[in-house]
């Protein structure tokens, strides 16, 4: 029996074979578990306002003991965006070399179908991959993040802002201000890092992660407070031996800032906004946060489609859902790739950010 390589099912498991794009913010910061997966297209979020750090109550003895409040959560009810990348193949298509394929190839049209959908897929899942990337960054230096969604052709016409902020009223509650620009002072860099640090450790938060860009990367590097740390052989202050991690981001070494010991991670990965067609850093410029792995969780709400093969409506509760239509008339046919992630802090405010360069 021949596998229909178009039914939804197929190409989510060929999917499941595909190489995987770098997205070091997303996997190492935003766990997603079976539980994070919804059948509905809204996703429900719980988090805590803080961690709590509240001591037990001394009691007499034989006079039993003293009740304590539980702490509460905040459960809402949010939408995830709807991306959908799609590529439409045409006969054209079919008849013309691939990528990768000898000049005088003599593969079929039928052939080179194959081909051609998996460089599709893996190219429409690439571009979800980098749209996801980018959520998690802004949640990680904006406590959350805005765009705007388009009916038609992406950056012209019609288009509704998406927007949503983990935090209360209209500030950011998650930010630190510097005393001065990193750039200018030799000995701000460690009461800085020290300070963000405490922010999220009195919350009973954890902090071990510092992340910037190559700018920020080539100060911390180039300081002399730094390298004088480096320098003493007594104290180990500091350790910077950059070393590669996955996915782009590189390690610079740890530091001790007054007994807490964060990670230097830089992440220069970039990538191009169609919506203005332009090369962008993932981590803002000039900016840093300070946080740790897991700190949050990446959401799925789920896909409704109506399917070619019998013209009925199906849900299915995925990270990516293909999704494949047909133009006969004209001998088109569209695959689109689905996809409905929602990035969010486990609790309030637990990555702080600060810019340091200005």
């Amino acid at each position: 029996m021949a596998i229909d390589i178009y039914q939804t099912q197929t190409m989510i498991a060929a999917m499941q074979l595909m190489p995987k794009h770098p997205t070091f913010l997303r996997d190492r910061y935003f766990e997603t578990s079976d539980a994070d997966m919804f059948v509905t297209e809204d996703v429900l979020v719980e988090y805590k306002d803080e961690k709590s750090r509240k001591m037990a109550p001394f009691v007499m003895p034989r006079k039993g003991g003293i009740a304590v409040p539980r702490d509460g959560y905040r459960t809402e009810r949010l939408t995830p965006p709807y991306i959908a990348p799609e590529r439409t193949l045409t006969v054209d298509d079919l008849k013309k070399k691939q990528f990768g394929e000898t000049l005088f190839s003599q593969k079929t049209p039928a052939a080179r179908e194959g081909q051609i959908l998996k460089n599709d897929l893996t190219e429409l899942n690439g571009m979800i991959d980098t749209s996801e990337e980018c959520m998690s960054s802004r949640t990680l230096f904006d406590n959350g993040y805005s765009f705007r969604q388009y009916a038609d052709k992406y950056g012209s016409g019609e288009y509704e802002e998406y927007e949503i902020h983990f935090y209360d009223g209209e500030q950011n509650t998650a930010v630190y201000t510097p005393s001065a620009p990193w750039s200018r002072t030799n000995d701000v860099i460690i009461t800085d890092l020290y300070i963000m640090a405490k922010m999220l450790k009195n919350r009973g938060l954890r902090a071990s992660d510092v992340i910037f860009g190559d700018e920020v990367g080539n100060v911390i590097i180039n300081n002399d407070y730094i390298q004088k740390l480096l320098d003493n052989r007594r104290l180990n202050l500091a350790d910077i031996n950059p070393q590669q991690l996955p996915d782009g981001a590189t390690s610079y070494g740890k530091i001790n800032c007054m007994g807490i010991v964060l990670e230097l991670i830089c992440y220069s990965e970039e990538y191009v906004d169609i919506e203005d067609g332009k090369t962008k850093p993932f981590v803002p410029s000039g900016k840093i946060t300070v946080t740790a792995p897991g700190m949050g969780k990446c959401m799925y709400g789920s896909i409704t489609q109506m399917e070619e093969s019998d013209k009925q409506f199906h849900t299915y509760v995925n990270k990516r859902v293909p999704h494949v239509t047909y133009n006969t008339h004209d001998s088109v046919r569209t695959l689109a790739q689905q996809a409905r992630p929602l990035m969010v802090p486990k609790i309030k405010d637990s990555a702080i950010s600060a810019t340091v360069l200005y």
